[in-house]
Parts: structure tokens; C-alpha cells; sequence
């Protein structure tokens, strides 16, 4: 028989889980397919390093930028609705437990238990109560804009230096053959790894992520090739 007690689920990672995966998977499918867009275009070693350098800049400032403005507009439209309920309770404070219990009941209570649940919580915290169970917020889920604009640039950056630094170290010969197959192992392990964590099929993770990432990364060589011929 398995023990009682607190069960533990994966659920309460998966925002900072999705934040971080996608700024890493973003970093290095980006740098690394702008990398060999340039190498396909037969530039020099060096004008490489610059592009790789250029794009990890680029990409870790536009991700921070992107999720503080997005993040920032949450915690905008989330502070009305906590400033709309609390008003709502110091002019109509009987009507607001009417309706906290009408949740109740609709979620599986009896009138007569939603009706004390609510009286009960409402006592203990009126505008939390109905903030978590009316409007879906908790102090867990709300939003940080800031947070969110460095966990993404971070990620992203940590992405992206992947790509570059195997540019400054592989021979100048084999450099796009270097970045893919470093680039291609890392996609499948953060694929996969972010599929553990969140209770998903490793497999399925590793190839969603290693066959979308390679996608990009033939689409932008072929355009590097092409351009190159055309020079």
C-alpha cells in the first residue's frame, strides 16, 4: 500500500519549466541556424564569430524585451481585476459571498457547505478568496515581469553560447558540421529532459524539438547557399 500524505505533481514547474526551455531551445536553434546560414555563404571564420556574437546579443535583448512588455501587460490586467474585486467588496460585501458560493456549488458542494466554505474564507480573506478562486490568481502564479525578462535572456544567452563557442574552437573547415552536431545533441537532451519534468514521453520531447530545430537549420543553410552563389 503506497504511504499517505502530501502528493507532489509537476504541475507547478511548468511556467518557469516552459520559460526557460523555450528561451534555451530559442538560443540555440537561432544562433546556431545563423551560424550556418553564414558558413553556407562561404564567409570567413572570423565574420562568423561576429554574426554568432551579434545574434546572441540581439536574441537575449529581444527576449527580455518581448517577455517584460508581455509579462508586464499580465500584471497590468491582473492588478484592474484585484483593484475591480476589492471595490466590488466594499460596496456589495453580501453579494460577493453569494456569488463565492455559487463557485462552491457549482464545483460539487452542497448549497449548504459552499454557503459556509465561503463565509468561512471570506472571513479569513475576502479578497484573496475570491482572487484565487474567482479569478484564478495565487501568489504562485502571478506575474514578475522583470523575473521573467532575465530568466529569458539568461536562457537564452546560455542557448545561444553554445553554437559560438563551438565556432571558436572547431577547425574552420568543419565548423558547420561542428555546430549541428553539437547543436542537434543538446536539442535532443533539453527536449527530452524538459519532457521528463513535465511527466510527458521523453522520446516524443526529443523528437518534437530535434526535428522542428533541424527544419530551421536546413531552411536558413539553404538560403545561406544560395546567396553565396549568388555573390
Amino acid at each position: 500500500m503506497r504511504a499517505r500524505g502530501h502528493e507532489r505533481h509537476n504541475l507547478g514547474g511548468v511556467g518557469w519549466l516552459r520559460a526557460s526551455v523555450l528561451g534555451a531551445n530559442d538560443g540555440i536553434v537561432s544562433t546556431s541556424s545563423l551560424i550556418l546560414g553564414v558558413a553556407a555563404a562561404h564567409s570567413s571564420h572570423a565574420s562568423i564569430l561576429l554574426s554568432g556574437t551579434a545574434a546572441l546579443v540581439a536574441g537575449a535583448m529581444s527576449m527580455a524585451t518581448g517577455e517584460y512588455v508581455s509579462v508586464h501587460s499580465q500584471a497590468d490586467t491582473e492588478a484592474a481585476a484585484l483593484a475591480e474585486e476589492r471595490s466590488e467588496l466594499e460596496n456589495d460585501f453580501a453579494g460577493e459571498r453569494r456569488e463565492l458560493t455559487e463557485i462552491y456549488v457549482h464545483r460539487g458542494l452542497d448549497a449548504t457547505l459552499a454557503k459556509q466554505v465561503a463565509e468561512q474564507l471570506m472571513a479569513h480573506d475576502a479578497l484573496g478568496s475570491h482572487a484565487r478562486d474567482e479569478l484564478g490568481l495565487s501568489a504562485a502564479s502571478r506575474a514578475r515581469p522583470l523575473q521573467a525578462a532575465l530568466a529569458s535572456a539568461g536562457s537564452f544567452s546560455i542557448g545561444a553560447a553554445l553554437p559560438l563557442l563551438v565556432v571558436a574552437i572547431a577547425p574552420p573547415a568543419q565548423v558547420m558540421l561542428y555546430v549541428v552536431a553539437a547543436s542537434m545533441l543538446c536539442l535532443l537532451l533539453l527536449g527530452g529532459w524538459s519532457a521528463k519534468v513535465g511527466g510527458a514521453d521523453i522520446r516524443t520531447g526529443a523528437l518534437r524539438v530535434g526535428f522542428w530545430s533541424a527544419l530551421a537549420m536546413a531552411a536558413t543553410t539553404l538560403v545561406g547557399a544560395v546567396a553565396g552563389r549568388i555573390e
